[in-house]
């Protein structure tokens, strides 16, 4: 019964077992072995970690075929769709075989997965296996607060990379430490060019390709509340959005203004040399403050849709010149059909939609019409709800790869957000990198995956199942409140507002609504006491998920106080809320840069004000 993350497009046992020997070679099988160099070090290095077993790489068949105990075998023009594999392995060895090296990766990577659940011998079989889409990518916000070190970026890299993603993306607003401008990231703790050079090297060895990503338009108020930049703006009033609030300006940048597209002339010039990828994600997503400010007569003649095309071709232009195809967020132009096939044909929208029912089917249908390449970019669920949404994230991750498959999107981007804070620690999005993992590399043969057990097994390394339980019920228990929220949980904003703000949850959100999502929450995190991983960072894994636990608890106990129903005292609340900062703030800086911290904390901090009256 072999757990594989993703599962095998076809699996066929044959039969028998190979035992590793203790001593055997590893025959690297191309014309230039060591492109395949990464990968056989990879299995080496498994090998000696999971059996203590010592094989030795050569480049040469001269070696008696007995003594090759695996063989990765490189045959270009062999008519295998791109990154898939041949895995046989015999009771004589185990060969792999690929049409390109980052084929012979995933190979390797299923056969290390394998022997991981072996015991002393692995089952014969024959694997045939392949993509259903060509970029299967992690999008993760550095911008909300939350910027991870770069240990935790390469922690993060490694897995996806064992699990099949071929991209990943860092989200950036104002965490590149762009010299000329280091007023904007001086409190960011963001990354630098020699991060990023790292981090690209790092990537390459396995077959993922570093993205850029720099949002160009909108979410900029972290540049435009600075004197230097607040001439760019579009506005500095309050402004409507489609949200039904009011926000206050600065936000976007003026698209009319020349001095917009010099900025982003000076970020592409400074940001883009130190990738190797040719694309770049421009961001361009809800500029929604555009028509209301200086480009507001414009909006009024022309439309905002207009506006938004003419700007998005002008930094297209920019993109292009630096030797880049352009991504963009595609939440504008879907609105706007008639303009979408004025996209220059190198140019790929990201369709993004964090609901179970978002319209990926009628959207992927308008880009594929136009003739627009594009990717689906559904969501792992787990900002804005401390815990995760489970059920809402496997269902509008299916939803992605069922409809990007029928609509020919050509990639599918896994995004992880950090808004309000980024409180969600970093094991609560694995469920749905996980899923979201093997929905896009073979949708078919693992739409049915047992989403917990593949989480235990593969991103906690728990035997038990424990961990991957725990954290696919914490991810429900938003389901146990019974009033279901967009894109966030009532409990996340019982902790986000005012008690006076929270009562208005009284009616939907009642007492029995309470104790049952109390319940719940002990239910979910009951089984954190059993877990085996064997992870090496085990511990902080369980105090992040058992911290997630604590908060949702507090929102609960938060609410009983805003109804007046007794429970916890004001004073008892604020100091179990002392104590939940205090290891919030110890977990942070396990994995992530101390810059932000001051500002995310300060949303749960500013609670205790209303705790000691």
């Amino acid at each position: 019964m072999l757990n594989l993350l993703p599962i095998p497009r076809q699996l066929t046992l044959t039969g028998g077992t190979y035992a590793p020997p203790d001593q055997a070679l590893v025959l690297l099988d191309a014309a230039a072995p060591q492109a395949l160099l990464f990968t056989a070090r990879r299995f080496q290095r498994a090998l000696r970690e999971q059996r203590q077993r010592r094989w030795e790489l050569i480049a040469s068949s001269a070696a008696p075929p007995d003594e090759i105990g695996l063989a990765l075998r490189l045959r270009p023009g062999s008519g295998r769709r791109a990154e898939g594999y041949t895995l046989t392995i015999a009771p004589e060895g185990v060969s792999v075989e690929a049409a390109d090296p980052a084929g012979l990766f995933h190979g390797v990577s299923t056969l290390l997965q394998i022997s991981a659940q072996s015991g002393a011998a692995w089952p014969c079989l024959r694997i045939e296996d392949g993509p259903d889409f060509a970029a299967r990518g992690v999008m993760l916000d550095i911008s909300r607060d939350k910027v991870p070190t770069l240990e935790t970026v390469y922690a993060l890299v490694d897995q996806l990379a064992g699990w099949k993603i071929n991209q990943f993306q860092l989200y950036m607003e104002h965490t590149f430490a762009y010299r000329q401008h280091p007023e904007v990231w001086a409190e960011a703790s963001p990354f630098t060019g020699d991060d990023i050079l790292a981090l690209d090297a790092f990537c390459r060895e396995r077959h993922v390709e570093l993205v850029p990503n720099q949002n160009s338009f909108g979410h900029l108020h972290r540049w435009l509340q600075h004197p230097r930049y607040q001439p760019l703006a579009e506005t500095l009033d309050e402004f409507d959005t489609p949200w039904g609030l009011k926000l206050k300006g600065p936000y976007s940048l003026c698209p009319l203004d020349p001095g917009s597209l010099a900025l982003l002339r000076g970020w592409y010039d400074e940001l883009l040399p130190h990738f190797t990828s040719r694309q770049f994600n421009v961001g361009f997503d809800e500029p929604v403050d555009v028509g209301q400010g200086r480009s507001r007569e414009a909006v009024a003649a022309r439309g905002v849709g207009r506006v938004y095309v003419d700007f998005l071709k002008q930094v297209h232009a920019e993109v292009a010149a630096r030797g880049r195809a352009m991504q963009f967020w595609g939440d504008i132009l879907i609105d706007h059909p008639a303009l979408i096939p004025e996209l220059p044909a190198d140019a790929t929208a990201l369709e993004w939609g964090y609901e179970a029912d978002h319209p990926f089917g009628a959207h992927g249908a308008q880009f594929r019409a136009a003739g627009l390449k594009f990717y689906v970019c559904p969501g792992t669920s787990s900002w804005n709800s401390i815990a995760g949404r489970t059920d809402n994230a496997l269902g509008n991750l299916r939803n992605a790869a069922e409809n990007g498959l029928r609509h020919g999107a050509l990639g599918y981007l896994i995004t992880d957000w950090g808004d309000n804070g980024h409180w969600q620690t970093r094991p609560v999005s694995d469920l749905g990198f996980a899923a979201g993992a093997a929905y896009s590399w073979a949708w078919d043969a693992n739409r049915d995956l047992d989403v917990a057990a593949a989480l235990s097994a593969h991103a906690f390394a728990d035997p038990s199942g424990s961990l991957g339980r725990a954290a696919y019920d914490l991810g429900n228990v938003y389901q146990a409140t019974g009033l279901p929220i967009h894109n966030s949980s009532p409990l996340f904003w019982a902790l986000q507002w005012p008690l006076d703000q929270v009562r208005g949850y009284r009616d939907a959100l009642g007492p029995e609504a309470l104790t049952r999502t109390l319940h719940a929450i002990e239910a979910a995190a009951a089984p954190l006491a059993a877990e085996r991983s064997q992870r090496s960072d085990a511990g902080l894994v369980r105090r992040e998920f058992e911290l997630a636990a604590r908060m949702l608890r507090h929102a609960v106990g938060r609410l009983r106080l805003a109804y007046g129903l007794g429970g916890a005292s004001r004073a008892e609340l604020g100091r179990d809320l002392r104590a939940l900062l205090d290891e919030y703030r110890t977990l942070w800086l396990a994995r992530n840069r101390p810059g932000g911290l001051k500002d995310s904390a300060a949303r749960l901090e500013k609670l205790l004000a209303e705790y000691a009256d």
